[in-house]
């Protein structure tokens, strides 16, 4: 009699996994499209900050009106403009450069660290670098380099004075410069010092009497002398650094001097067309990838299942972001919005820019860009990018911003799956191990039935 071996392991998962399919399946479901929802949020979070990041530094050039301004002769400066500079033209005359002092002493002796009491250097700017040279002793004995080790490293310095030694034809010297140009100019003979060295807190000695001398003077300070017109007939303009802010919304830097008797050279500050343009251009781009993303996160799929849906197609908060948005471009601020500027919408909500309209509107309106788009600040933010950047933190906040809030339930949500799947797992485990044990035993005994059966028919062919 033939018989069919049973498979107690294969059968005894066979009927725990159709036991537990059902919940399977549906927990399956779930932990999926919770995984979904949180790639999507991710997704979302990148696009907002990435938008907000696009906002934070147009409203760091201080408006997107464009400006240039350019100089006659290159080689006496450079000029930058910002959006708050008014067009025109000036004349410079470049007296002199601002230079930073650097001095020198040479062959300092060596000293017993006993002398290494504390000296002041002397700054152009009026500073003053407390100096205790013992600090920096390392063998009994002061050198040129521990002094230099023993400045640099004053609590006082913090990068205002840089000590060097430099050996040359047989001797060593102590180089001190100064970080920044210029200084305070004395104010009966209007000359700069330079940096000098009080040792008078030094024990009297040959370092004392070394560090108290003048020092070699290498290069000698003095503050920038610009003249705004013609040399000594304009206005003097006077300061420890070579670059000016003296226009309202100009930065000059001046690179060279020039020889007396020379005709001023030009700066001209004018509008940029096409950089202005470039920046309105970054506020659209900026827009039309976070709206690419909505879109992508929000699609409603193909009919035929081969373009899946967007995580939140069916989501209310996500369609309430979108309109507000929308909202938020079609605000006006003093009569102008972004229209009137030549930014248009189609029905997808894609923005395009029409830099002829734009003009035609700067025309009329020279501060419309300054008017519609403002600033975002944390402090008080203004205009189209304020407004945006205001609601972009109704979602980013850390603390409580709506995708904390989300990210945070569903951490919660997915918790909760993971403690599901542990239950099923158990579950499926109790089922597999019981009818593992039913068919086993039931496999046992189809052999004793088989035994049986092979006993019964070699009796009955011996008989036979």
């Amino acid at each position: 009699m033939a018989s069919t071996s049973i498979n107690p392991t294969s059968m005894a998962n066979s009927l725990a996994t159709a036991y537990t399919q059902a919940a399977q399946d549906q927990l399956t479901t779930q932990t999926s499209k919770a995984q979904a929802t949180s790639t999507a949020l991710t997704s979302l979070r990148s696009a907002l900050s990435t938008f907000d990041g696009a906002l934070t530094a147009l409203s760091a050039k201080k408006g997107l009106t464009q400006n240039t301004a350019t100089f006659s002769n290159t080689a006496i400066g450079t000029a930058t403009a910002n959006a708050t500079a008014q067009a025109g033209s000036y004349s410079f005359f470049v007296d002199k450069l601002a230079t930073g002092s650097q001095v020198a002493y040479q062959d300092l002796p060596a000293a017993a660290a006993s002398e290494g009491g504390p000296i002041i250097v002397q700054m152009p700017d009026g500073a003053k670098i407390n100096v205790t040279l013992a600090d920096a002793d390392g063998d009994g004995s002061i050198s040129q380099a521990e002094v230099a080790r023993a400045i640099n490293l004053a609590p006082d310095n913090q990068g205002k004075l840089t000590a060097t030694t430099v050996s040359a034809n047989g001797k060593t010297q102590l180089v001190l410069t100064a970080a920044q140009t210029g200084g305070v100019a004395d104010a009966a003979t209007g000359v700069v010092p330079d940096i000098a060295i009080d040792a008078s807190g030094l024990p009297a000695g040959t370092l004392q009497t070394a560090l108290g001398a003048m020092p070699n003077v290498l290069a000698g300070a003095q503050n920038a002398v610009v003249w705004l017109g013609a040399q000594g007939t304009g206005i003097k303009l006077e300061q420890a650094s070579n670059t000016f802010t003296s226009i309202p919304g100009v930065s000059i830097t001046f690179n060279q001097a020039m020889a007396a008797g020379s005709a001023p050279v030009t700066l001209t500050v004018a509008g940029d067309a096409s950089g202005t343009a470039a920046n309105v251009q970054t506020f659209v781009d900026a827009y039309n990838a976070l709206n690419k993303v909505l879109d992508s996160l929000t699609a409603a799929g193909s009919a035929d299942g081969k373009t899946s849906a967007g995580a939140f197609v069916s989501d209310a908060g996500i369609r309430a972001l979108r309109g507000k948005l929308a909202s938020i471009l079609r605000q006006s601020f003093g009569g102008l919005s972004a229209l009137d500027l030549g930014v248009k919408s189609d029905r997808s909500g894609t923005l395009s820019l029409d830099s002829a309209r734009l003009g035609k509107a700067l025309a009329a309106h020279p501060d419309g860009l300054s008017q519609v788009f403002g600033s975002a600040s944390a402090t008080g933010g203004s205009g189209l990018l304020g407004a945006f950047n205001d609601y972009a933190g109704v979602w980013l906040n850390s603390a409580n911003g709506l995708l904390k809030n989300r990210q945070d339930s569903l951490q919660r949500a997915q918790s909760a799956l993971t403690d599901k799947q542990t239950r099923l797992d158990a579950t499926f485990k109790l089922y597999y191990e019981r009818y593992l044990q039913q068919f086993t035993a039931l496999q046992g005994l189809q052999e004793q039935m088989g035994q049986t059966s092979n006993l019964f028919s070699s009796l009955s062919s011996s008989t036979s």
